[in-house]
């Protein structure tokens, strides 16, 4: 299946900018990327970077400046699938799972409202990523005659935004991304209840 992995190449990740330098932020980014984009590789899909700038990436990549949802939308030819670059818990068995889907518009929910990945073969279907957009997104599917299904996934519900999202990577990633916060010092830290990062 055709899927899109959004990704911003410029000033990636900025709400771990009290964690990582900019070029850390950078480079953990390209390593989230490139993880999503085997996952979904290794699940069966043809993934296409949709990047806000160039990127070396071993994948193609497609450059759009515009807002995420525009830039989706121009794009959206069913069936496709749109997948999150900073889902760095994603497997391909997770990502299966969203394919498998028989909806015409399957969505992965994220923690706190977000739509972290979803599958669309309705022809009317658009995108609108501002807000509560999963909210949105059973609405606008609801407007245009779209069955839906919500794939109940942990894998695909966490992203990675903020500083305690590092715990759940750490605890549970499997590639590239949690090898580089190990290498960069990395590892989980309870003693204050919930279970954190601290650096070394």
């Amino acid at each position: 299946m055709d899927t899109l992995v959004p990704f911003a190449a410029t000033e990636p990740k900025t709400r771990l900018d009290d964690t990582f330098s900019a070029d850390e932020r950078d480079d953990f980014s390209r390593a989230m990327l490139l993880d999503v984009c085997e996952a979904v590789s290794d699940a069966g899909g043809d993934p296409t970077v949709l990047s806000t700038a160039e990127v070396g990436c071993p994948y193609p990549v497609v450059v759009d400046d515009r807002p995420l949802s525009e830039a989706v939308n121009a794009r959206l030819e069913p069936p496709t699938a749109v997948v999150m670059a900073d889902l760095a818990l994603a497997t391909p068995e997770a990502i299966e799972r969203l394919f498998e889907t028989d909806a015409e518009v399957a969505i992965a929910p994220g923690l706190g409202g977000g739509t972290n990945a979803l599958v669309v073969r309705h022809p009317e279907f658009r995108v609108d990523y501002h807000g509560t957009s999963v909210r949105d997104h059973r609405d606008i599917a609801a407007e245009v005659g779209a069955s839906t299904a919500t794939v109940d996934s942990f894998r695909l519900a966490v992203d990675i935004d903020e500083r305690r999202d590092l715990a759940e990577l750490l605890l549970h990633g499997e590639g590239r991304a949690k090898r580089w916060l190990e290498t960069a010092g990395f590892e989980l830290d309870s003693g204050t209840g919930r279970t954190l990062v601290s650096r070394e």
